[in-house]
């Protein structure tokens, strides 16, 4: 009996032994980031030294996100680019999109993460090089999609101290203020040393402001209506709590994605005399602004839509008549910028092009299947 446990516990080691090799190998050392694929840059107005919002249309797949390194040199790409273009001033505002430091939940896994067909069975990899963190997180879970919550949750630190460190850095070596887009963290928050916290608790999807200095600004920008495949796995914020940050250039509101389509946050954005605006978006799937509208999604439609709208105009036009371009001019916001994330994101889907307000009047760039530049000179 004594021989045959001796042989179990050997055999149990080499396994343990065996599945550490396979979880910890076949990682990307390099920090090469894949093509900026810069498509389309486009000017708005002249600089009047009052400063400008540069909207970053990245086109990002899942190889920039192997590690913190190859992250960073695909967005500072662009930046170098915008300041070859003259667009980089003491007073300049980059506004990336929705779930930029979002997908961080992928960051340092196996390379055939990066080259899954889906993202489920991108993150079914994941789950299974961390079975055990994964069931920790599972199990009382305070959210319906236990899975999604989980994987978050066990990447959770890893992923606030690369998205910190890498627009902390960016705008610091560019000296501008950057609006990270976007991240799903749990319980985060702003220490008073201007350091971003997580602690165990709900998610949220949250946005980052970061000024000239490096330094994260307090609060942070919370999506206070999230969609119908959010709400599963996140928690929503209040709109009465969005944030109005002072910059070089003016106030500025920062509201994530769908809460642009609501009137109560742009009451919010009176109230606290916000004069520009940043919207981190993201829109899939693929072609989905062609399509007709549907309506609203995770919140009950608002009194002043008109609900004929609804099956008649195609989603860009919904954009552009209840998002910023429609809303804005309701508030203080004259000048506003709407990014949305590009890129090959597994099996994910994307489209959308840069809204952008100028002194109240609503236009956009072109629809391109790359990356884009949109400079508004205030």
């Amino acid at each position: 009996m004594k021989f045959k446990f001796t042989k179990i516990a050997i055999l149990v080691v080499v396994l343990i032994g065996l599945f550490q090799l396979w979880a910890q190998s076949d990682r990307i050392t390099s920090t090469e980031p894949t093509s900026l694929k810069l498509e389309n840059i486009e000017v708005v107005g002249q600089d009047s030294a009052k400063g400008n919002l540069l909207g970053i249309q990245p086109y990002l797949l899942p190889a920039d996100y192997a590690n913190e390194t190859i992250f960073y040199n695909k967005l500072s790409g662009y930046l170098t680019e915008a300041k070859n273009n003259g667009f980089i001033t003491d007073k300049t505002i980059v506004v990336f999109p929705e779930y930029t430091g979002t997908w961080l939940v992928a960051v340092n896994e196996k390379a055939s993460v990066y080259s899954a067909p889906t993202v489920n069975s991108a993150i079914t990899t994941v789950v299974l090089t961390h079975p055990l963190s994964f069931i920790k997180n599972y199990f009382g879970a305070p959210a319906d999609d236990k899975a999604k919550y989980a994987v978050f949750l066990m990447k959770a630190e890893e992923m606030a101290t690369i998205y910190e460190r890498v627009f902390s850095k960016l705008a610091k070596e560019f000296g501008v203020t950057v609006v990270g887009g976007s991240i799903v963290l749990p319980e985060p928050s702003v220490s008073a040393a201007g350091r971003l916290k997580i602690k165990k608790g709900n998610l949220y999807n949250v946005c980052g402001v970061f000024g000239p200095d490096g330094k994260l600004k307090d609060p942070l920008s919370i999506k206070a209506f999230p969609i119908n495949d959010e709400k599963i796995f996140t928690c929503a914020g209040k709109a009465q709590n969005i944030p109005v940050y002072q910059t070089s250039a003016g106030n500025l509101g920062v509201v994530i994605c769908a809460d642009s389509w609501y009137p109560a946050v742009y009451e919010t954005l009176k109230n606290k005399k916000a004069s520009l605006l940043a919207v981190p978006s993201f829109s899939a799937p693929d072609n989905l602004w062609s399509t007709k509208w549907k309506g609203y999604n995770g919140a009950a439609i608002p009194a002043d839509v008109n609900k004929t709208d609804i099956g008649k105009l195609t989603e860009k036009d919904a954009w552009l008549k209840y998002s910023m371009g429609g809303r804005a001019l309701k508030s203080t916001v004259s000048n506003g910028i709407n990014v949305f994330l590009r890129g090959k994101l597994w099996d994910l889907g994307d489209d959308g092009s840069v809204i952008y307000l100028k002194n109240k009047t609503v236009n956009h760039s072109k629809i391109i299947d790359g990356a884009a530049l949109i400079n508004i000179w205030l």
